[in-house]
């Protein structure tokens, strides 16, 4: 089976870059039991509009921002503030506050569809709809290190490790083939076996020289 080439953060040579679009999201402590999530979107022509042959310098022409903070570990959206820093006309601000409909949403299953039913098409913004699509996974992303414990702080839970694991699937179930009812995830917990860990911790370790049970305890805490 062939392999998918690396792709270098690079364009190809020889080839002419048309077009850039970044997402960007980061996510925060906020408080003792609130994330903030923090998106942006930018699209820049690199090479401007190209209104006159001189016209070469890269134009940003959307740069959308989306700041929510998040409940841990209900995930629910206490706080919405979208932001259009740059935008093609004066009317788009307009839908701004429709987004204040964010509000008491979990930002965690069946956020996406909500999203859509929401603010898709005519109902929102497509650039800040489209954001908020890729914000969700990063902030399943960082409940992990949310809930890591703090310097000199304790948070051993005396539950069963499987206990543990069926709850890191009902977060994940049916986010992707990995973690669907039926599929590899969901095989091992009915064979009561410990969740596999990921392929990057496994290196990690190894690089380190420490027991991969270290992670497992850790894990369970």
């Amino acid at each position: 089976m062939s392999r998918v080439p690396h792709l270098e953060p690079r364009h190809p040579e020889g080839e002419e870059l048309l077009h850039n679009r970044d997402y960007r999201v980061d996510v925060y402590r906020a408080g003792p039991s609130t994330m903030r999530i923090r998106g942006q979107l930018r699209d820049v022509k690199p090479n401007g509009l190209e209104l006159l042959l001189e016209d070469d310098t890269p134009m940003v022409i959307h740069h959308m921002v989306v700041d929510l903070l998040v409940e841990v570990p209900s995930l629910e959206i206490t706080a919405a503030r979208p932001v259009m820093e740059t935008h093609p006309h004066h009317d788009c601000t307009c839908v701004l506050a429709h987004y204040q409909g964010l509000v008491g949403l979990s930002i965690a299953r069946g956020f996406t569809h909500k999203v859509r039913e929401l603010f898709g098409g005519p109902r929102g913004c497509t650039h800040t709809t489209m954001l908020l699509q890729a914000m969700a996974p990063v902030a399943i992303q960082s409940l992990w290190s949310y809930m890591r414990p703090e310097p000199g702080e304790s948070r051993v839970e005396l539950r069963p490790r499987q206990e543990q694991h069926r709850e890191h699937f009902a977060r994940n179930r049916n986010t992707c083939h990995v973690w669907a009812d039926g599929g590899p995830m969901a095989a091992h917990l009915e064979r009561d076996e410990d969740l596999p860990m990921p392929i990057w911790a496994e290196k990690r370790l190894a690089d380190l020289g420490i027991d991969p049970e270290v992670w497992v305890q850790r894990a369970s805490r």
